[in-house]
């Protein structure tokens, strides 16, 4: 099983995502052997580690994003991956229109699989502390709900 978490920039959001699942697995779910990795919609900071404070706010949580480095979607990733989680809405209708025909990913948001009733991680870019912890609640939440809805379909 092979999954791609992607937001905007790939510096906030989705390296979030990426590190909190790989935590959340590697604790609850051991034996559930898949792939993560994440990418961005824009290429506004291709490249670069993960926004600092992004970076902070998971060390907090004993979740090291400081290796990953911001890439962009590629059409490859859409037969690469089995799934695609966009972060928000915005994302999932630009991976959408990118999907080039032989596209096998299966292409939603993160948050479809949260028990809670937000459907989008807000981008915490312009924001304080806090909403980076925010950021962390809802993608731990929502890695739970993933690797559940992965693991009972193996």
């Amino acid at each position: 099983m092979k999954v791609l978490f992607v937001c905007l920039g790939n510096i906030c959001r989705s390296p979030t995502a990426e590190g909190v699942v790989r935590a959340v697995a590697a604790r609850d779910f051991p034996a559930f052997g898949f792939e993560v990795d994440s990418a961005g919609t824009a290429d506004y900071h291709v490249g670069e580690p993960p926004d600092h404070r992004a970076i902070a706010a998971a060390q907090r949580r004993g979740i090291d994003l400081s290796p990953l480095r911001a890439r962009l979607v590629t059409a490859s990733d859409f037969r690469r991956f089995d799934y695609m989680l966009a972060m928000d809405r915005a994302n999932l209708i630009a991976l959408e229109a990118r999907a080039p025909a032989d596209a096998t990913a299966k292409v939603q948001l993160f948050l479809d699989f949260s028990p809670g009733d937000v459907d989008e991680v807000p981008d915490p870019y312009y924001g304080e502390a806090a909403e980076f912890e925010r950021v962390l609640d809802l993608c731990d939440a929502g890695a739970h709900g993933l690797l559940r809805a992965l693991s009972a379909r193996k």
